[in-house]
């Protein structure tokens, strides 16, 4: 009898049983220590895990919506930022345009005697050639219609009668430079040697309106798929400027054509996914994310000076004429391909 009254005594040092409307909870002792298990009608529960659950829980639901937030914002970053793109596009329009009216009222007093042939602007000086440049791209010429430049192109056509039959108040000076503007206005619309109406996006008067944005789209590009989409874009621009300003005295076949629209578009696309591949297994994602607006420049170098050379080339196959000062041929049906090299 004692024995029992030991053992049960010693049974109930070591386990504690408690009867609560039909719920058994039973602490054991071992040497592991293992977490308690709640029995209710027979179903069982891992205490620990459900409290590692409930205090895990907040956590998780807090930064479940900054994660997202974070991924909305990483995904936003890499796509093109179209309002400061166009207010780019807007700066650079105004400032262009600005630039070529200051050059040209500028000058005005002082514009050489018109002579169709001959330039207004000293070529041999720097800012002579930045004149001519600026006054060349002034997208303002886009706005000019077919029926103004036609009557421009008529009056730079009838320029001596014009010279030598001043209207009654104007002087040489006023006509030379209103010859000047309505060749300016002409030559911005028209192919010099074909005199057909060059395309909106493919005038030089057109790159910085057409072209400028691309450049932005380019350059904010943080992904290897936007920056080979816009270089592409960039390239497809460019050839067809090139063709559309080409040198007609040249023939171009559509093969030439195609050779180097493919070799500016692989050359570039090429260049900009080896270095963003390159880039992105280099350095982490944060630097690799400010390196990648620097990869466009270099491919477009590439591209831009093989589209060039491979437009240009049927030039030195051929030769070109040769000219004097004055725009006459030297040697009248006659080429020259030394001169077609250098040229390109």
């Amino acid at each position: 009898m004692s024995l029992r009254l030991t053992t049960v005594a010693t049974t109930r040092s070591l386990s504690g049983i408690f009867r609560n409307n039909g719920v058994i909870a039973s602490k054991r002792f071992s040497s592991n220590r293992r977490p308690v298990v709640i029995r209710h009608r027979g179903k069982a529960t891992d205490a620990t895990s459900n409290a590692n659950a409930k205090s895990s829980s907040p956590a998780e639901s807090t930064a479940a919506p900054a994660t997202k937030t974070a991924v909305e914002s990483s995904s936003s970053s890499d796509g093109v930022p179209l309002g400061k793109t166009v207010v780019a596009m807007t700066l650079a329009i105004a400032t262009v345009s600005t630039a070529a009216n200051i050059a040209e009222n500028a000058t005005a007093s002082t514009v050489p005697k018109f002579d169709p042939k001959s330039q207004r602007f000293d070529q041999s000086t720097f800012m002579g050639r930045l004149s001519k440049m600026l006054l060349a791209c002034d997208p303002t010429l886009l706005f000019k219609s077919g029926a103004e430049v036609q009557r421009c192109k008529d009056l730079v056509e009838d320029w001596t009668n014009q010279m030598n039959n001043l209207p009654e108040g104007m002087t040489e000076t006023e006509m030379s430079r209103k010859l000047w503007e309505a060749q300016r206005v002409a030559g911005a619309a028209l192919h010099p040697d074909t005199g057909d109406t060059i395309p909106l996006p493919f005038r030089m008067s057109g790159y910085v309106p057409f072209n400028g944005p691309i450049c932005v789209a380019m350059v904010a590009s943080q992904s290897t798929s936007a920056l080979l989409f816009w270089s592409w874009v960039n390239q497809s621009q460019n050839a067809l400027v090139n063709y559309y300003n080409r040198n007609a005295s040249s023939e171009m076949t559509n093969e030439t054509l195609m050779k180097s629209y493919a070799a500016a578009v692989g050359s570039a696309l090429t260049v900009a996914f080896g270095l963003a591949t390159f880039i992105q297994k280099r350095y982490s994602p944060e630097q690799a994310k400010n390196l990648m607006r620097w990869v466009s420049f270099p491919s477009a170098v590439v591209a831009s000076s093989l589209n060039c050379y491979i437009v240009r080339s049927p030039e030195i196959d051929t030769g070109i004429p040769l000219v004097d000062r004055d725009g006459d041929e030297i040697l009248p049906g006659e080429t020259s391909k030394i001169a077609a090299e250098r040229g390109v």
